[in-house]
């Protein structure tokens, strides 16, 4: 197959799918809703279950949904007839997942969730299936042709299934009220952990601050930046706040008689500063957009630390 060719099927899958996002999204309705209440107030786990592709599917929602706040667990449709039903328990709610709605492994999951009177969510592509009858709640996936048309392997089908538990987890997530200090708690770790840190975990504090006054001569600005080596020093007013900041740049606009200044003479005025609970990425975007390599932390107009651009790389924010 040519590369031109390649690129001609591929093209053919995705808007094939794109089309069949953009007929789930109009199919959105007051089941939805439904289904976002039930999952906002079920007092145990969501239980995803599924087989085959649609198993795959369910495992991946299952983790998104942990990962957001709220509690959730997969469950092997087989696996469950050999035990994992007890894994299911009241307060529960059963998220369950098949493309004809029809596969024979999730008949005793149903049969369970009807006998415990455990809401039964079903994501399917047939109202008229087992699945589809026996759910609390359907909803209804779009009659649309896998991309494999020929083979009809599971192409748009699973793809819509994935865009539907997302659109649950965050719609969830919102109803939760769930914030990137939350996430954070979930993903201390890699990148996502690093970005999801606050200023303040990354911060250099109390003896390691460069500050001086706004009366103090030069040379003693100059010995504080020499000292604490961020290539910057903070000038605290006489009532304790950051009023001003002198950095490289400054020294150099001042060169001729610098050390005739004092501090507050060569100082810039109100100088860019960051809340001490504001995340990583967001000093990091601050840094990149305003193209400074250190920020001062105040609380309240006070400084109580700083931030270098190498303590976010240290941190594995870049």
């Amino acid at each position: 197959m040519s590369a031109f060719d390649a690129i001609v099927v591929g093209q053919r899958v995705l808007n094939a799918e794109s089309e069949a996002l953009s007929q789930l999204s109009e199919s959105l309705g007051d089941s939805f809703v439904r289904a976002v209440e039930t999952l906002f107030d079920a007092k145990g786990r969501v239980v995803c279950t599924g087989i085959g592709k649609s198993g795959h599917v369910a495992r991946k929602i299952a983790a998104t949904l942990a990962s957001t706040g709220s509690p959730a667990m997969f469950v092997h449709a087989a696996e469950a007839s050999h035990g994992d039903l007890g894994m299911i328990g009241q307060g529960d709610v059963v998220l369950a997942l098949s493309k004809s709605g029809e596969a024979r492994e999730l008949s005793d999951s149903l049969a369970y969730a009807k006998r415990f009177a455990i809401p039964l969510i079903a994501i399917t592509a047939m109202a008229d299936s087992q699945l589809g009858r026996a759910a609390d709640i359907l909803l209804l996936l779009p009659d649309a042709p896998e991309a494999t048309a020929e083979v009809n392997a599971p192409t748009t089908s699973t793809t819509l299934q994935m865009a539907l538990g997302d659109a649950l987890a965050v719609a969830l997530l919102e109803r939760r009220g769930f914030t990137a200090s939350d996430f954070r708690v979930f993903h201390p770790g890699g990148k996502l952990g690093a970005m999801l840190r606050t200023v303040g975990d990354l911060m250099h504090d109390h003896d390691e601050l460069p500050l001086t006054r706004e009366a103090a001569p030069m040379s003693e600005a100059l010995l504080m930046m020499s000292e604490k080596r961020f290539g910057a020093v903070g000038v605290v007013a006489p009532d304790g706040t950051l009023s001003g900041l002198i950095t490289d740049g400054d020294l150099r606009r001042h060169m001729d008689g610098l050390m005739s200044h004092t501090a507050g003479e060569v100082m810039t005025r109100a100088p860019l500063t960051i809340a001490p609970g504001a995340l990583a990425a967001e000093a990091l975007k601050v840094m990149n957009d305003r193209r400074v390599t250190v920020l001062f932390v105040v609380d309240q107009k006070r400084p109580v630390g700083i931030l270098h651009v190498h303590d976010l790389l240290r941190a594995g924010v870049i």
